[in-house]
């Protein structure tokens, strides 16, 4: 009974478990792309990549979608042995690189049917349905190279589900298309999370992170911050967030200069955010900057970010 109950813990580790990672490594000669990256991802979450250009999102994401052999290390998916196993684990993924790949040549349904095909997932009936529930109809016999933005970014999203994937790889899916088809694509993924897709995503839009069940901050390829989205906003409790509001940012920017106790500042059109240190406090701000209107605020998702990759670029 007792090993029974072991043999059952094991397999619900296994089955819950869509990505573990261990000590992978991405290397080009000396450069250190991604470095010694340790990851469990769960089944039925969206796990959320951020970092700056250059932080090694895509090099990962590559690697975890067998797209890139990892240079040391050891990566599962599904429980499968990503170096062992590669083409096993690509019928089971779906992948949506950060630029558009398909076929311009090709209308939107022939895009699809391709796709379709090479997953002999090619079902007529079930490819229809897919072109109405992702608002396509209207596009069916367009050239992909006609679309908008937008458009494409919802046909590159319709030919990596084809096959029905379990796990979906989104690169910066939303990278260049206006606010409103990033909340009808957003949609679209907190649906396919509700029906137990696990979508790994990239992107630099902390709105975005914000909807996201876990977050990993990436920097020169290692990893900063990995933890849910409530646990990393409280990365700062041991700061002070100050806000104020003046048409006299530049000379009250100048206050605060090479000020040690001042982590950095932060503009959003009237508004100065000041990241300091907690020895600073609401009285000694004041005095320092010679204005009284300043408020203690809470830190953003954006401050966060900056605070902890500010200084490794």
């Amino acid at each position: 009974m007792i090993y029974n109950e072991s043999a059952n813990m094991i397999r619900d580790k296994k089955e819950t478990t869509m990505i573990s990672t261990k000590e992978l490594s991405k290397t080009y000669g000396k450069k250190v792309v991604v470095n010694r990256l340790n990851l469990t991802v769960k089944k039925g979450e969206i796990y959320g990549l951020l970092g700056p250009n250059g932080a090694g999102k895509t090099t990962v994401m590559k690697m975890l979608a067998t797209l890139l052999e990892p240079s040391s290390g050891e990566v599962e998916i599904m429980g499968i042995d990503a170096k062992k196993e590669v083409f096993k684990i690509r019928g089971k993924i779906g992948y949506v690189s950060q630029y558009f790949g398909l076929y311009e040549e090709l209308s939107v349904r022939e895009n699809i049917e391709f796709y379709a095909s090479l997953y002999n997932a090619n079902e007529p009936t079930k490819i229809t349905n897919l072109i109405k529930k992702y608002d396509l109809e209207r596009f069916e016999t367009t050239m992909a190279k006609e679309l908008s933005g937008g458009t494409q970014r919802r046909l590159s999203l319709v030919c990596a589900l084809t096959h029905e994937p379990k796990l979906l790889f989104l690169d910066e899916p939303t990278a260049g298309v206006d606010p409103v088809t990033r909340k009808e694509l957003w949609d679209n993924f907190f649906e396919l999370r509700e029906n137990g897709v696990t979508i790994i995503v990239s992107t630099h839009y902390m709105e975005e992170a914000l909807r996201c069940d876990k977050l990993v901050f990436m920097s020169r390829g290692d990893i900063v911050a990995n933890d849910s989205v409530e646990n990393i906003m409280k990365l700062l409790d041991n700061n002070h967030i100050f806000s104020l509001v003046s048409h006299e940012m530049a000379s009250l920017s100048r206050k605060l200069k090479n000020n040690p106790n001042i982590l950095f500042t932060n503009q959003f059109g009237d508004e100065l955010r000041i990241v300091a240190e907690k020895s600073l406090d609401l009285e000694a701000i004041k005095k320092l900057l010679k204005f009284d209107d300043v408020k203690i605020s809470k830190a953003s998702l954006e401050e966060v970010f900056i605070a902890l990759t500010r200084d490794r670029k």
